[in-house]
């Protein structure tokens, strides 16, 4: 079996090698297409062990998100989470999330997830990253700490 981050590295230098023979970059559809693609090309032979949240924003579509789980399985999502803590996330984001909401209003229910997972998963991460995909790119905007350095 191999590793997750083996499978990331493979996919972000595959796409940059198609937009450095293309001229183009891959859209963000294009691109969890190729990694659904290999995820079921390698479910096969010797299958990566990943699920895979992919957000994107193109300049002719807008801001996108995919979800993509370790058999395959792709799905065009507004809002997306795995592993145990996503029970408790999805519901809080089944409440709250509305297609138009502000960056700061989707930080405030980032943390809600967050103090949700802390609260009720027995075996919480430690630490969160909070990261902004969006017309200006990818950036992290914060981390979301429980432990000190």
């Amino acid at each position: 079996m191999l590793l997750g981050a083996q499978f990331t590295e493979y996919v972000q230098k595959n796409v940059s090698l198609y937009h450095y023979r293309n001229g183009i970059p891959l859209t963000t559809k294009a691109a969890a297409n190729f990694m659904r693609g290999e995820l079921a090309t390698a479910l096969r032979k010797n299958p990566y062990m990943v699920n895979i949240v992919l957000a994107g924003y193109d300049k002719e579509t807008g801001p996108s998100l995919y979800f993509i789980d370790y058999i395959a399985t792709m799905h065009k999502v507004d809002k997306a989470a795995f592993g145990y803590g996503s029970y408790f996330a999805l519901s809080m984001m089944d409440r709250h999330y509305h297609p138009d909401m502000t960056v700061d209003e989707a930080i405030k229910l980032a943390d809600q997830c967050i103090e949700e997972i802390r609260s009720r998963l027995v075996v919480a991460p430690q630490n969160f990253i909070i990261k902004i995909v969006d017309q200006d790119g990818a950036r992290e905007h914060s981390w979301r700490r429980t432990t000190k350095d």
